[in-house]
């Protein structure tokens, strides 16, 4: 179990590292969706199921969810300054 505690807190500092390093604004969407689930198990293992539920719906679902239909109209806004 320890192995598995230490394998996630090294995805976790990566996919922290990753998500500011992606030049891809989709990418760095979804390596910040991994990092909200991977620290959505930390918390349950942490005896924190509250915390945990939270991060997972916050962190990965209604803020990824935000980020998506944000770069999505900011693609159609950059579209039709080019038809302009």
């Amino acid at each position: 179990m320890e192995i598995f505690k230490i394998t996630l807190l090294f995805f976790l500092i990566i996919c922290a590292l990753a998500a500011s390093q992606f030049k891809n604004q989709l990418i760095s969407v979804i390596v910040f969706m991994a990092y909200s689930l991977i620290m959505s198990i930390i918390w349950f293992l942490l005896e924190s199921p509250d915390l945990a539920i939270t991060e997972a719906a916050v962190g990965a679902g209604i803020s990824s969810i935000l980020f998506f239909v944000t770069l999505r109209k900011i693609k159609r806004l950059s579209e039709e300054d080019k038809d302009e």
